[in-house]
C-alpha cells in the first residue's frame, strides 16, 4: 500500500509529518529520513487500530448500499 505523506520543516528544527489519508495520524524527527521513518511506523500503527477496532467484513453492507467513483 502506498501513501502520501507531507512533510514540513518546522522552525526551531526537524520536520513534522502527516498522512493525509489517515486523519490524525502524526508524527516528527529531527531529520527528514528519522520524521519518515516515525511517520511509516505511526501509519502501520493506526491501519492497525484501525482494524481491531471494525474489521471490514463484507458480509455488514446493507442491499441498499451504492458504491461508485467520482472524479476530482
Amino acid at each position: 500500500m502506498k501513501l502520501k505523506v507531507v512533510l514540513h520543516p518546522e522552525k526551531e528544527g526537524g520536520y513534522s509529518a502527516a498522512v493525509p489519508a489517515l486523519p490524525g495520524c502524526y508524527s516528527q524527527g529531527d531529520t527528514l529520513d528519522e520524521a519518515l521513518a516515525n511517520i511509516r511506523e505511526a501509519a502501520e500503527g493506526h491501519l492497525e487500530a484501525l482494524n481491531e477496532r471494525q474489521p471490514f467484513d463484507p458480509q455488514d453492507r446493507s442491499d441498499d448500499d451504492v458504491v461508485q467513483e467520482i472524479e476530482l
